[in-house]
């Protein structure tokens, strides 16, 4: 398997979900928006490891879209792309802030930054009486006449997003990203703002987390303060890691099958994180390189 393969692939699950939305029941359906969802997290996770990076504020981002597209809903009442696009630049504003801020540290530093950060909303948002506190906010729903479609329209715009991050990995920008990761001091010789290109990066995978919270938030009609706290972004890193981290396919292959697994394990009461745990030990243990590991072309 070679990176020209990756897109037709991602693609081909893509129409593949789209599938078992027609023919499924609702249960179906519901399954593939959250896969579809979870892949674009672990996407935007992935994006921010081109330039070196964990990003465990992939939650908060993811959240931050969730909560502004809610409070739109109940008290604002705007058009439904308005509210998507609102809630996507303001997860990209506040991502160029966060970034301008803590991106001068890495490694473990930015990575704790991310978490504290993740943390922080989550209890901004239990004690914000106009969020909803603990309960959250409720009665998000998408518009009349998307509601027949809107497992439809998540699917097809998450897998858009995947594959435009795909496109941005594949271009000159990319390969500036990585660059910095190998090695930023030959970036910077060479004269590109590698800090700058560092904030663009994690700003681009924020509000792309920002918009798959706002789209999620019409699928759940309801958001609480639990839903984002730093689980959220471990179960992303989760997804990355199963699938593999060196392929843009990785974060959709581990979302389909962790989430499948998550779902097939309700069925099991109380021993569900069990069997979901055992999944990530044993991809971690024998798959060091995610399942698509096993297709790399040698």
């Amino acid at each position: 398997m070679t990176k020209r393969t990756d897109l037709p692939l991602i693609l081909l699950i893509a129409a593949v979900l789209v599938g078992c939305i027609a023919f499924g029941g609702g249960y179906t359906g519901n399954l593939v928006v959250w896969m579809s969802i979870a892949a674009v997290m672990a996407a935007s996770l992935r994006f921010v490891l081109l330039i070196g990076e964990l990003n465990f504020a992939t939650a908060a981002f993811f959240g931050i879209g969730a909560y502004c597209t809610g409070y739109i809903v109940n008290y604002l009442e705007w058009p439904f792309l308005l509210t998507l696009a609102a809630s996507t630049i303001l997860a990209l504003l506040v991502s160029v802030v966060f970034g301008c801020i803590t991106l001068r540290v890495k490694g473990p530093y930015f990575l704790l930054i991310g978490f504290a950060f993740t943390e922080a909303m989550r209890i901004l948002y239990s004690r914000t009486d106009v969020l909803g506190g603990n309960s959250g906010l409720v009665g998000i729903f998408p518009p009349e006449w998307l509601d027949a479609y809107y497992q439809y329209f998540v699917t097809i715009l998450s897998f858009g997003l995947i594959t435009a991050m795909w496109f941005v990995e594949r271009s000159n920008l990319g390969k500036v990203f990585i660059a910095i990761r190998d090695n930023e001091n030959v970036v910077r010789s060479v004269g590109i703002p590698v800090f700058m290109t560092k904030v663009l990066c994690f700003a681009v995978a924020s509000a792309v987390a920002g918009l798959a919270g706002s789209v999620h938030a019409y699928a759940n009609n309801v958001i609480s303060p639990l839903d984002f706290g730093f689980m959220l972004s471990t179960f992303a890193l989760a997804y990355l890691k199963v699938g593999g981290e060196d392929s843009p396919l990785g974060p959709v292959i581990g979302a389909v099958l962790l989430v499948g697994i998550a779902s097939y394990a309700q069925t099991l009461g109380g021993n569900e994180h069990i069997l979901y745990g055992l999944a990530i030990i044993v991809s971690v243990l024998f798959l060091p390189k995610g399942l698509m590991g096993l297709f790399k072309s040698r």
